[in-house]
């Protein structure tokens, strides 16, 4: 059995629509926090957070640049954006004493929020930044999904197992 340890991200890029190349962007990730409400009463000694099935808080992933790159500028449209992180992950193969990449693959459609421009100070990067309501997110390791999730049509997907088919079906779907 191969001792593999994942030690850190190489590399990545940011494309908009598959295609355009973002810029020098660092990004930060949407956060998953499901909906949860406390649960109390006869037979429950004290309370316990019940989180809700496939359900999960508002997901937010940002944009930070150096400088005003023309791809930031035009995120700014109010429309849905497909936004793509492709990276190349860093393992130690401890059996064989080599290292070995991993590809991942973060795809989002969002809406902008929020764009601050950034500062103006010579000889100094303008720090420009864009905040995003995440309104779709996939993400795959090595080529394959292991996260899908879709608010807007009751999907939730998680390492191949579907957690809101039950509801769909429940609901009509």
């Amino acid at each position: 059995m191969a001792n593999i340890l994942g030690e850190k991200l190489i590399n990545f890029r940011v494309y908009n629509d598959n295609q355009e190349l973002l810029g020098l962007v660092d990004a930060e990730l949407p956060t998953l926090e499901a909906l949860s409400e406390t649960i109390k009463g006869a037979g429950i000694a004290g309370e316990v957070d019940s989180p809700t099935l496939g359900h999960f808080g508002a997901m937010t992933l940002k944009l930070n640049w150096r400088v005003t790159e023309l791809g930031a500028l035009k995120l700014a449209a109010p429309k849905a954006h497909a936004i793509e992180l492709r990276g190349s992950i860093q393992r130690w193969n401890g059996s064989l004493g080599t290292y070995e990449t991993l590809a991942l693959k973060v795809v989002t459609r969002c809406v902008p929020k929020s764009g601050p421009l950034g500062k103006l100070t010579p000889a100094a990067a303008q720090e420009p930044s864009a905040e995003f309501s995440v309104r779709y997110l996939k993400v795959f390791l090595a080529g394959r999904a292991y996260l899908e999730i879709d608010p807007l049509n009751f999907i939730c997907v998680i390492d191949g197992v579907d957690y809101l088919a039950g509801v769909r079906t429940d609901l009509g779907a």
